[in-house]
């Protein structure tokens, strides 16, 4: 008879499958909060995620203005995001354009480096075979949240608020439809303590019943600055690695004083711009020449993330990536330069050998005819 005291191996590999799949489900309900200078969430039985978060941001030394797009995924049909601001905000829709213009502007220099040896795909080590394819609204009072004005922009549902309190905002917010973390009112203190306002966002897509996915419509928020600030304080509350595209218009090249809890942020481009190069980026400098630097940066873990950026004038040294295509080295009609040169050398070779062979040829010759005339 078997003893009881042990357990079937293929019961216990059976019990640990079906706990990991469990546990994978579970991961899939679960909502997945996705911060970007906000703090993003959607309905608890969705998710959404955000790829990057992108913003172009102009100070002209008062005023600052941020427009914001998200690129997100998850199958969220509605969701809600949060920004604190120094001062009143002016929030209208921004122009999709401006990033075309901006990812133009600071594309990589393009260049082709040259290599003399084939390689792979090149001939004769080419595949033969191929397919040939080329590679206003009323203050709530007594509430400690004062409400500046609410607005439908487009897919958005923007409310301009003042707080004194970080429960009772969380609890307006709550209250009002823009479901946002459990922990958001411990992230609000700093702010509150310094008497910031808010925008608060609910968005959702135009067509009834579609998910959130893609790229979503720029956001546009103005506001009075003595200092470019870029709040991201609250993107600590994502619960997944988090990325940041920045672009900096100003009167001088501008960056981040510290890395804030991420890695520290890369420069892929600086310099002066004309301003005008497009109606989307006149709207935002006013068609006057600025100075554009272009910032790329990751949160690997956003928990980390202790502060705000807080942008500084540096040297305006231009800078911009140089991308390299590597091509063989040809010359004349596209000959390669490496068959050219081995090619001439068996050639140069083939010749001393027989220069060599006739001259060998010709000694003996000769020996033969000074031994027949001895």
């Amino acid at each position: 008879m078997r003893g009881t005291h042990g357990s079937n191996p293929a019961t216990r590999i059976l019990t640990t499958l079906i706990a990991l799949l469990m546990l994978q489900l579970g991961s899939l309900v679960a909502p997945a909060y996705a911060c970007g200078c906000g703090a993003m969430i959607p309905d608890k039985s969705e998710r959404i995620g955000v790829d990057r978060e992108e913003s172009a941001v102009h100070w002209d030394g008062r005023t600052e203005t941020v427009v914001m797009r998200f690129n997100v995924h998850g199958n969220a049909r509605k969701a809600a995001w949060i920004m604190p601001v120094p001062s009143r905000a002016e929030v209208t829709l921004g122009e999709p354009a401006l990033f075309d213009t901006l990812e133009s502007l600071t594309a990589p220099e393009e260049r082709d480096r040259y290599y003399f040896w084939p390689r792979e795909g090149d001939w004769p080590f080419d595949d033969p075979w191929g397919d040939g394819s080329a590679g206003a609204a009323p203050s709530a009072p007594g509430t400690g949240v004062g409400v500046v004005g609410r607005a439908r922009l487009g897919p958005f549902d923007v409310a301009r608020l003042t707080a004194t309190d970080p429960d009772a905002l969380g609890e307006w917010l709550h209250t009002n439809g823009f479901e946002l973390p459990e922990r958001l009112p411990g992230a609000l203190q700093p702010y509150v303590e310094r008497k910031w306002e808010y925008v608060a966002v609910r968005l959702a897509p135009d067509e009834k019943g579609a998910a959130l996915h893609g790229k979503l419509s720029p956001l546009r928020i103005s506001f009075a600055s003595a200092e470019l600030v870029y709040p991201m304080r609250l993107s600590r509350l994502a619960t997944t690695p988090q990325t940041l595209g920045l672009y900096i218009l100003a009167d001088h090249r501008m960056e981040p004083r510290s890395p804030i809890g991420g890695d520290h942020p890369e420069v892929t481009f600086a310099g002066r711009i004309d301003g005008d190069e497009s109606h989307a980026l006149a709207l935002l400098t006013g068609g006057r020449p600025v100075h554009l630097t272009a910032l790329e940066q990751e949160f690997p873990r956003p928990e980390r993330i202790d502060d705000d950026h807080h942008l500084r004038t540096v040297a305006d040294t231009p800078y911009r990536e140089v991308a390299y295509t590597d091509r063989l080295l040809t010359v004349g009609d596209g000959i390669p330069a490496w068959l050219l040169t081995v090619g001439g050398g068996l050639l140069v070779a083939a010749l001393a050998t027989l220069l060599a062979v006739r001259a060998k040829r010709r000694r003996s010759r000769s020996a033969a005819g000074v031994r027949s005339i001895a």
